[in-house]
């Protein structure tokens, strides 16, 4: 049972002083000045990321989207009260018509700090850029602080990288290797519920008898060995009911 005051708080570093290193230590600032209109990921991958967040993010919802970009990947149809984005490219965010407001700030050198309320979203997002913290023990703290009680925090990731930009603990290693150092990540802070791990997100209306099964398992097979693969863990910031 973890005391009240001790939630959110980080009860041990998951990385090594070596872990932390980038090939590149130059300024991430410089690095991210020149505005970078691409998508990093296929549309399948992009497309499991839009159905995991219609699934897990409910309508109504506050929303950080946490080291965002140009575009979204929250569903057309949702209506939120309101989609907060970080991001260390103000033109890219700018152009982000989601994005209710935005805020540049480098977490890698200040990861903590922002100037976020407590308890004031009930998701927090982070698309394929969680490989590029070198505090990522410090920055998940402060995902739980701005998370509301029974809010969710969503990390989805794939094999795409700026090689020079990532961490020396996540370059190397497997998809394997990777999920379950986000999965740290989250465990390192008293009071995340036990992460989950997705490998897969059901897109398409489930299939009408065996043979339409069978293709379906198929073509989702193909899928995956062709195209960028998909990954999440998905947590949320736990709370105990008051008595009565």
């Amino acid at each position: 049972m973890i005391a009240l005051q001790d939630a959110g708080t980080v009860a041990r570093e998951v990385l090594s002083r070596a872990d932390r290193t980038k090939l590149d230590g130059g300024d991430d600032r410089h690095f991210y000045s020149a505005p970078r209109l691409v998508t990093h990921v296929d549309g399948e991958f992009l497309r499991r990321v839009t159905q995991l967040y219609r699934q897990r993010v409910p309508d109504g919802s506050a929303i950080l989207d946490l080291m965002s970009s140009w575009v979204s990947h929250l569903p057309e149809e949702a209506k939120y009260a309101r989609v907060v984005g970080h991001g260390m490219n103000a033109a890219e965010l700018a152009r982000n018509r989601r994005l209710d407001s935005f805020f540049v700030r480098d977490l890698n050198a200040q990861p903590d700090g922002w100037a976020l309320a407590d308890c004031s979203f009930d998701a927090v997002l982070c698309c394929v850029s969680v490989q590029y913290l070198q505090q990522p023990e410090r920055v998940f703290a402060e995902v739980f602080r701005v998370l509301k009680p029974g809010g969710c925090c969503i990390v989805t990731l794939s094999n795409r990288l700026y090689y020079e930009k990532a961490i020396r603990a996540w370059r190397d290693g497997s998809g394997y290797a990777r999920v379950q150092l986000v999965k740290q990540y989250f465990l390192c802070v008293r009071g995340f519920t036990e992460p989950e791990a997705l490998t897969d997100v059901d897109v398409a209306p489930p299939p009408q008898g065996p043979l339409a099964a069978l293709l379906s398992k198929a073509k989702a097979f193909l899928q995956r060995s062709s195209g960028d693969p998909f990954y999440a863990v998905v947590a949320y910031r736990n709370y105990r009911r008051l008595p009565g």
